[in-house]
This record gives structure tokens, C-alpha cells and sequence, in this order.
């Protein structure tokens, strides 16, 4: 019997077009496709097709023309994407999903609302970018903006947690992982104070970040513990995945900087969602469109 994988793509376009070459690619170095499954949803269409070969051979001739899509001149095309996916994780009875928070699961970067309250929010905005381009150590680098909040009232948490915006897509993607049996975490390089309760109200399995200082009511500009970093995000993907008895090999794991590149790839699926370059280049996919809840098109949830 021959080894089996997915090539999934998807566009903003209805209905999304086949990539140019990608059949004619396929069967040139002797690979078969063997089914074809349309989805569409807000904001996006696209397919799935099973392929004869192995993870390896395939990204090997799908990965360049991805790579041809991410660099067009055409806005569309850009945010057009292909990427393969392993049969056994599509197949999978139990996945575990991990998720980055700020600018994955949310809209915002939350130190930086935090930061606003104390009128530095440009200047950590301008840390915070070169950190997620891997430009700064990341525990460093938390350590510098969390002192800029040193003095505010801790009231200004609940003021945040007020102006969270969920990504698009992201409670439906959720819900469809959990109605399917599967798992959703979390783990951020923001606060605990602020996710615990998002990831309570959205049911999430496990959820992880730092815990900031406060003492009589005012924040200290420090944080307690572990800095959660991108080694630390790797150890939660795999101490997660061990509680439930779920192989990594069934693990999706998705974030946008630097310090999501060790779980994304540790994952068996690594995505990049709408994510700095770094990511992007190393992760095994990428979504370059506002809908996070393409994650459930790739795995074959929807």
C-alpha cells in the first residue's frame, strides 16, 4: 500500500482556483492524486487533496511553489497558500491544538494596551516587534516592557481584558476542535491575569503565561517565575500532549514570531498565521488570511 499525505490549499477567491503546475507537477514525478475534497467558509475556499508519497517527497515539490505564492506581486496570490499535511494527523481520533495569544488566538498585543496606561505604548510596541522578528531575547526583552508598567493600578487589567478582540475565526475553530473530540491550549508570553479568564470562558484544556507582580494593588514591573519563552512554549506543546496521551506527531501548533518557532517545530503540523518572516519560513504552513479557523480546513475538521 502506498504512503499517503494531503496537499491542502485555500485562497480569499470563490472558488479558490488549483494552483498553476501543481497537478501537472504531481504526476510528472510520479505521484497519483487519489481524492479531492472542496471546503469553503468565511472568508476563504480551497481543497484537500490525498496524494500518494511520503510528507517528505511532497513538500520537496510543494514547498517551492508555495514559496513562488508568498512572493508574488499579486495581493491575492500572496495570500494564497499550499502546504502539506500528514495523512495520520488528518486521521487522527485525538489532535491537541496550541495556540500563541497575542496576534494569533487575539487581535492585540496585550503588553501593549498595558503599556498605554503608562503612556509607553510606542516605545514597547517598537521592542515587542523586534523581539517577534527574533531580533531580541525574548525573556530580556519581556523583562524591559514589564518594568515600563511598574506603578499602575492593577485595575488596569480588567480595562484590557475589556478591549480583547478574538482573531477571526477563532472561537469558531475552537468549537469545531472541541466538538470533534479534540483539544485546545494556550500559551502566551503575555499574562495570566488577563488569559485565564479568556481561556475559562472559551473552555480551552490547558492555558499558560506569565504571572505578573502585583503588591497592594499596583503592578511591580515584574513578573514571577518562568518566563514563558519559546523554549518553555515547546515544553508546555509536549507536557500537554504527554497528560493526554496524544502523540506529538497529532499536534498542531500556531502561532506568528519568533518565539513560537520551537513548538511549531516540534508540532506535527507547525503554522505560521499572518507571521513574521522567521516564522513563516520555518513553519510546515502558513496563513496569510484573517480567518485562524483555516487550522481546521488543514487538519481536515471541516
Amino acid at each position: 500500500m502506498h504512503s499517503t499525505a494531503f496537499i491542502v490549499f485555500h485562497s480569499a477567491a470563490t472558488p479558490c482556483a488549483e494552483p498553476a503546475s501543481l497537478r501537472r507537477t504531481l504526476a510528472a514525478a510520479g505521484h497519483e492524486v487519489i481524492d479531492e475534497q472542496e471546503f469553503a467558509g468565511a472568508g476563504r475556499s480551497g481543497a484537500r487533496w490525498e496524494v500518494t508519497g511520503t510528507v517528505r517527497q511532497l513538500r520537496a515539490l510543494v514547498n517551492p511553489l508555495d514559496n513562488l505564492l508568498a512572493r508574488s506581486e499579486d495581493p491575492a496570490l500572496r495570500a494564497s497558500a499550499i502546504a502539506v499535511v500528514p495523512a495520520g494527523l488528518v486521521r487522527a481520533k485525538k489532535k491537541l491544538l496550541v495556540m500563541d495569544v497575542d496576534s494569533t488566538l487575539i487581535k492585540q498585543e496585550v503588553i501593549e494596551l498595558l503599556a498605554a496606561h503608562a503612556g509607553r505604548e510606542a516605545e514597547v510596541a517598537a521592542v515587542t516587534e523586534a523581539a517577534m522578528r527574533g531580533e531580541l531575547d525574548f525573556a530580556a526583552s519581556l523583562h524591559a516592557r514589564v518594568a515600563t508598567l511598574a506603578g499602575l493600578d492593577a485595575e488596569v487589567i480588567d480595562a484590557v481584558r475589556d478591549r480583547l478582540e478574538l482573531s477571526d475565526g477563532a472561537a469558531e475553530l475552537i468549537a469545531a476542535f472541541k466538538a470533534a473530540g479534540h483539544h485546545v491550549a494556550v500559551v502566551s508570553g503575555g499574562f495570566a491575569q488577563i488569559l485565564d479568564p479568556l481561556a475559562a470562558e472559551l473552555e480551552l484544556d490547558f492555558a499558560r503565561a506569565n504571572d505578573l507582580v502585583i503588591v497592594d494593588g499596583r503592578l511591580t514591573g515584574a513578573v514571577n517565575g518562568q518566563v514563558v519563552d519559546r523554549a518553555y512554549k515547546e515544553v508546555m506543546l509536549r507536557t500537554w500532549a504527554r497528560e493526554l496521551g496524544i502523540d506529538m506527531e497529532h499536534t498542531i501548533a500556531a502561532g506568528d514570531g519568533a518565539n513560537d518557532l520551537d513548538m511549531v517545530g516540534a508540532a506535527g503540523l507547525g503554522v505560521a498565521f499572518n507571521a513574521k518572516p522567521l516564522l513563516r519560513d520555518a513553519a510546515d504552513a502558513r496563513i496569510d488570511l484573517p480567518r485562524l479557523d483555516i487550522i481546521a480546513n488543514l487538519v481536515g475538521i471541516s
